[in-house]
């Protein structure tokens, strides 16, 4: 259906600006079968995504691809028999995905916004209702909405908070300029000052206003106040909150809208009118009829102005129930309409101005043409005469040349033969010079075979040289280990003499124990015997002696390396 496409074409595009991560205005296809996929979904038609495998041969496709077939496979299944409120439906229900897709950009990735989601939403959706489609210069779509829709949204917030708009002076440049605004910079327009420093409860006050406009634009009510309605069963008169929408008229008990009590269908065939009290007398409200088909709503307004208004409201309400485009699309088509008649009477006018300007301009170029002609020719006629005086001079000055030339000849003919003794000598210089070259040249041989002789002995002393260091290393390497065994026998040679310390301290209190436990000698009955100063077995050597040996002959090879490192 043309009608609804047309009315969601901006939140799609904003849909499918969020699924191109490159500026180059193409999306894959894979992303757009799942975009596609949704927004069929909630049409109530399935397998539609598959065919844009077989949609153009390439991979990727532009925005006005993508709205073509959309327009070809999806919007056209529907019936043209929708009513506006599932039109409407439908179109929140696609905004709704649309934001889904594209919410990232301007609230996780917009840091610096003061808004909840939910009141930058609804500023998407007014937003998207306002913006027209710009096709630019490179062929990329863009979402524009023109300073003229801005400033009346930027008025309407400022009144509904209380703000003097004529005091915002910053304002005034949006009036008469033709300047166009992306969502992002939308939103930083009504990002006002004193929402954002919080002054006076101004961010609650903020939040009222956007869904007030909301309301007004998007759920396109024409008209909400208090009325009096006549009961079914009881013939008084009850109070409740009057919505009034193109399609229907709602009613609830209060303005929060939390609780609907009931709602009376609009169509052409509905009919307004005034109610006059039979007995002719003042009545304390003033009432009027709604005929909706063969059923009769009486509702009261609490004074006659008040009425007016409503009968009007009514009958504007029943006007636009029987089309496609609701009251506040069809003032922003107006408005467009108007915008574009206007830019193209300035077209004309501008290219009036420059065609009369053109002409001016030809004008004066083809008079000073003319005046360029008539000092050309007098200019003309004297520079004949100075040409004339000029060929006279400059006979008089080819006879001086002649003369002149004459003379050079003679002294260029001396000069070549003076240049031909001088090639004579060159030739004899240069002779001289290639036999000096000549020895020049095998001196430089001479000197490059020694040169060769001396990197050739050069080498043979570094491997020479090389062969001592690794032995060197060699040598230190083993030097090393011996220390550290060395350092290993000392520590082995200490803890031996700690032993044999020990055990000696051990045998002399085991022998006062013995002696003290032998009982006593008599002393006539003595027993000598022959001493011998030689041990009768011989005594195994001890840890220490076995340590001394292996230090003394670590010391020997220690004494071995170090004369041979010397050497």
């Amino acid at each position: 259906m043309a009608v609804l496409l047309r009315n969601v074409t901006n939140s799609i595009w904003h849909a499918f600006s969020a699924l191109h991560q490159e500026q180059d205005g193409m999306v894959n296809k894979t992303k757009l079968k799942v975009l596609t996929a949704n927004l069929a979904t909630l049409l109530d038609l399935y397998g539609v995504e598959r065919g844009l495998d077989h949609f153009r041969s390439t991979a990727t496709l532009n925005f006005e691809h993508f709205k073509f077939y959309l327009a070809q496979e999806v919007f056209s299944c529907l019936p043209n028999t929708l009513t506006l409120s599932e039109l409407r439906n439908h179109e929140a229900k696609i905004d709704e995905i649309c934001w889904l897709v594209c919410r990232q950009t301007y609230t996780i990735q917009r840091e610096s916004s003061i808004y909840p989601e939910e009141v930058i939403y609804k500023l998407f959706r007014i937003f998207c209702m306002f913006s027209d489609l710009v096709v630019r210069n490179d062929g990329n779509c863009h979402v524009l909405m023109h300073s003229s829709e801005a400033v009346q949204i930027v008025q309407q917030l400022l009144n509904l908070l209380g703000l003097d708009y004529e005091a915002e002076k910053k304002y005034e440049y949006l009036v008469n300029s033709d300047l166009t605004y992306r969502f992002d910079q939308f939103l930083s327009l009504v990002e006002f000052r004193e929402v954002r420093e919080g002054t006076f409860g101004c961010i609650e006050s903020f939040y009222e206003a956007v869904d007030e406009i909301y309301q007004i634009y998007i759920k396109d009510i024409i008209k909400k106040g208090y009325l009096l309605r006549r009961g079914y069963l009881l013939p008084t008169l009850r109070e409740y909150w009057f919505v009034l929408q193109p399609c229907e008229l709602s009613y609830y008990k209060t303005p929060h809208l939390k609780e609907l009590c009931g709602s009376i269908c609009l169509d052409s065939n509905c009919m307004v009118k005034p109610f006059m009290s039979p007995s002719g007398k003042h009545e304390k409200v003033q009432r009027f009829i709604i005929t909706s088909g063969e059923r009769n709503f009486e509702l009261a307004a609490h004074d006659h102005r008040s009425r007016m208004q409503w009968i009007a409201a009514l009958q504007l309400a029943i006007t636009y129930s029987a089309g496609k485009e609701g009251f506040q699309r069809d003032l922003t088509a107006r408005r467009r309409q108007q915008r574009d008649a206007t830019k193209q009477k300035r077209r004309e006018e501008e290219l009036e101005r420059s065609t009369h300007i053109q002409e001016v301009e030809e004008a004066k170029v083809q008079l000073a043409r003319e005046k360029m002609a008539r000092v050309a020719a007098e200019t003309q006629a004297k520079e004949f005469e100075a040409i004339a005086r000029e060929d006279s001079r400059r006979v008089a000055e080819l006879e001086d040349m002649k003369l002149t030339l004459e003379k050079l000849l003679m002294e260029e003919t001396q000069a070549k033969r003076d240049e031909e003794i001088v090639r004579a000598l060159q030739a004899r210089v240069l002779s001289d010079e290639w036999e000096k070259r000549t020895e020049l040249e095998q001196l430089q041989e001479e000197q490059r075979m020694l040169l060769e002789q001396e990197r050739q002995k050069r080498m043979e002393f570094e491997v020479k040289q090389k062969e001592k260091e690794n032995q060197l290393k060699e040598a230190e390497k083993r030097l090393k280990e011996l220390e550290d065994e060395r350092q290993k026998l000392d520590i082995e040679l200490n803890q031996s003499r700690c032993k044999i310390k020990q055990s000696e301290e051990t045998k002399e209190m085991l022998e006062a124990r013995l002696q003290s436990m032998q009982p006593p000698t008599r002393e006539g009955s003595r027993v000598r015997r022959a001493l011998s100063f030689m041990p009768s077995t011989r005594e195994r050597p001890t840890g220490a002696d076995m340590a001394e040996k292996k230090a003394a002959a670590i010391r020997r090879s220690d004494k071995i390396i170090s004369t041979k490192f010397n050497r």
